[in-house]
């Protein structure tokens, strides 16, 4: 067994060797059926902008939380409609998490694979420098309560190097390993070499989405174990902690598995019920407001929960006179509200605000 205070530079390469159980390829299969259903369904969304918006934000703030990055889920759909730059730093470090993950998705579709180059630079953008690897001993990882160190990630250029070139190589590799539990065993990894001196965890839950998508499981960078993470936290550092110290990779697997199943399910709730929202306020606009409706106006407004006139200048094409006009007239008839913030008016949309911080407290 390792010294937790001592560098873990005898971490194995990759592929492990496990022995699966019956247990495994019970809950890989459900998992798998949740996935591919999630897949299915995203494609039901007229304008998939709708979806990723409020999901890849949630993610940011989700994935930020576990880190202790705290905002709200108002200041985030805010600071993301207005461009702010002088946001408060844990909006802006949550933004940077959404652009990060953005980035990585980009790369993916044109390169088909994921370097550890890609790696770094998606860090730089999620931490906002370009510190890169680490290269000053003395990082480990300490009881939050008690300040033991319960873990000290692999130390020296060459050994974090080697780690690294070998997660790469298991990531593009093939083999006869469901890429769910491929899943598992590369987020272990990446943890456990927790190569930056900041945002591991971060970079490391978005290269789990990123790895679905290279594998063909999502099209769209849509699903997100943050808020299962937060929600089951002392099962997940557990795990971790069992892999590095007793070799238990089946309860590691299954809390991956479980999460990925959860998640999937959740995600598929969400956007079925975006979609029954957006359909009625479709009918409820028509009727109310038939001299102004399209249904790419009402679209425009299920982008995320808050709109500004530019906004609505620049996706329909209209005159800011216009786009002005449009949403008094929607806030008249209750699906919009104004709010002054600073030079910016916002609007929110009512329902689909109240739907998403129903979801959140459904996650709770």
């Amino acid at each position: 067994m390792n010294n937790p205070s001592t560098p873990y530079n005898k971490l194995p390469l990759l592929p492990p060797k496990i022995e699966f159980t019956g247990k495994v390829f019970k809950k890989t299969i459900e998992a798998n059926k949740a996935l591919a259903e999630l897949k299915g369904l995203a494609g039901i969304i007229p304008n998939q902008a709708i979806v990723l918006n409020s999901l890849i934000l949630r993610e940011a703030k989700d994935s930020s939380e576990i880190e202790n990055i705290i905002t709200t889920q108002d200041e985030l759909y805010k600071a993301f409609s207005i461009d702010n730059i002088s946001q408060d730093p844990n909006v802006k470090e949550v933004l940077n998490y959404r652009e990060a993950l953005w980035m990585g998705f980009e790369i993916i579709k044109k390169k088909q694979l994921l370097t550890v180059r890609d790696i770094i630079k998606l860090q730089e953008v999620l931490i906002g420098n370009n510190a890169g690897i680490r290269k000053q001993p003395g990082t480990s990882l300490k009881n939050a309560k008690t300040g033991e160190v319960i873990y000290t990630p692999p130390f020296g250029k060459d050994v974090i190097d080697e780690k690294l070139k070998n997660l790469e190589i298991y990531i593009n590799g093939e083999d006869e390993t469901d890429p769910l539990i491929k899943m598992a065993i590369i987020h272990y990894q990446f943890e456990s070499i927790h190569p930056f001196y900041d945002g591991n965890g971060r970079t490391g839950r978005i290269i789990n989405v990123l790895y679905l998508i290279l594998n063909g499981l999502l099209d769209l960078p849509i699903l997100y174990l943050s808020s299962y993470i937060i929600h089951h936290k002392k099962q997940y550092y557990e795990g971790l902690d069992k892999v590095r110290t007793k070799n238990e990779w089946e309860n590691w697997i299954l809390y991956i598995l479980d999460s990925v199943e959860q998640t999937a399910k959740s995600t598929i709730a969400i956007i079925k019920s975006i979609k029954s929202l957006l359909d009625k306020e479709i009918e409820n606009v028509k009727q109310k407001c038939p001299k102004i409706y399209s249904k790419e106006l009402v679209e425009a407004l299920f982008n995320q929960p808050y709109s500004r006139i530019a906004t609505l200048e620049e996706k329909l094409q209209v005159t800011r006179f216009t786009a002005s006009k449009y949403l008094k007239e929607l806030e008249e008839i209750g699906l919009l509200k104004g709010e002054k913030m600073g030079r910016d008016m916002l609007y929110i949309n009512k329902p689909l605000f109240k739907l998403l911080k129903e979801q959140d407290k459904l996650l709770e």
